[in-house]
């Protein structure tokens, strides 16, 4: 994978010499990695700090590489608030640490019951330079994590601004109450009489929605990689049997297998964001999108 080396000592500098403190209003920053976390900060944060996105919206957080701009507003930002296994943290969290040493790291999936890799063993958060490949990464993808993500960077954002100690208490209240109604409404969607208990996704990023409401998600690549051939027919046969009727597909990543399956099988193809700003929205797409009717799908029967 090609990387971009950059040199962290001229940017310091530049930082020191050159840059405004504060962001584009004025108002302390706060980095974290993907856009869902710069949601729920942003929500217990409010006008007291602002929020930005180590990965920007449309990048993948697997192959992005930080721009010397980033690590310039990196070094004069308050905190990092990390989401904790992702591919862009295990490459870059030690080479953006070195960038600026003084700077406070939280990890914001502290406590999560941790989904590991079939025939390998999750450790902490501080092995994880080791271990990056036993754990599935996608924690915020499930509103059992959200509310643990929600607790850890609402202690967090406490420990920075001991003075809006009730402030961030008042908005992380309000945030809880709002992913608890988003999990009592997909519960009872998922509940509804014929909404699909399996579904398709390219890249496996719903593993904890899945086993918040016990779904069973099929991955359309095939440890990793594009699927091959024979893989393929094995999930097309899978999709026929099981009476499958969603495929999730998301905008990083090509669709032209997942086009495919659908094609043999009359299978939906849904897009998805699980990177979007909007996570609330999202989390009901998922919802949504498995509540097709059978009668659209009377083809499987066949």
């Amino acid at each position: 994978m090609k990387r971009v080396i950059l040199s962290l000592v001229p940017l310091m500098l530049l930082a020191g010499c050159g840059g405004r403190p504060g962001g584009r209003d004025g108002k302390p920053v706060i980095m974290v990695t993907i856009e869902p976390q710069r949601y729920f900060a942003q929500a217990i944060a409010g006008e007291k700090f602002d929020v930005v996105s180590m990965v920007p919206r449309g990048s993948s957080p697997e192959t992005y590489d930080p721009v010397p701009r980033q690590l310039v507003e990196l070094s004069e930002s308050k905190a990092y608030l990390r989401i904790g296994y992702i591919g862009f943290e295990q490459t870059w969290m030690d080479r953006l640490l070195k960038s600026a040493p003084h700077l406070p790291v939280f990890d914001t999936s502290e406590g999560i019951d941790l989904i590991e890799e079939e025939g390998t063993h999750a450790h902490s958060p501080a092995d994880t330079t080791i271990h990056a490949h036993a754990v599935e990464p996608h924690v915020w993808t499930s509103p059992v994590n959200a509310l643990l993500i929600a607790s850890n960077t609402c202690r967090a954002l406490c420990q920075l601004d001991k003075g809006n100690e009730a402030y961030f208490l008042l908005r992380y209240d309000s945030l809880c109450r709002r992913i608890q109604r988003l999990d009592s409404v997909i519960c009872r969607r998922l509940s509804t009489p014929g909404a699909s208990k399996s579904f398709l996704v390219y890249h496996p990023t719903l593993t904890y929605f899945a086993r918040d409401y016990g779904l069973r998600q099929v991955p359309i690549e095939e440890d990793g990689k594009e699927p091959s051939p024979a893989y393929l027919k094995q999930v097309i046969d899978l999709c026929r049997a099981e009476r499958i009727r969603t495929i999730f597909v998301q905008p990083e990543f090509d669709t032209r297998n997942a086009e495919t399956i659908a094609r043999q099988t009359g299978t939906a193809v849904t897009p998805i964001n699980p990177l979007s700003y909007d996570w609330e929205r999202e989390m009901l797409r998922v919802a949504d999108a498995l509540l097709i009717l059978p009668s659209s799908c009377d083809h499987l029967s066949k």
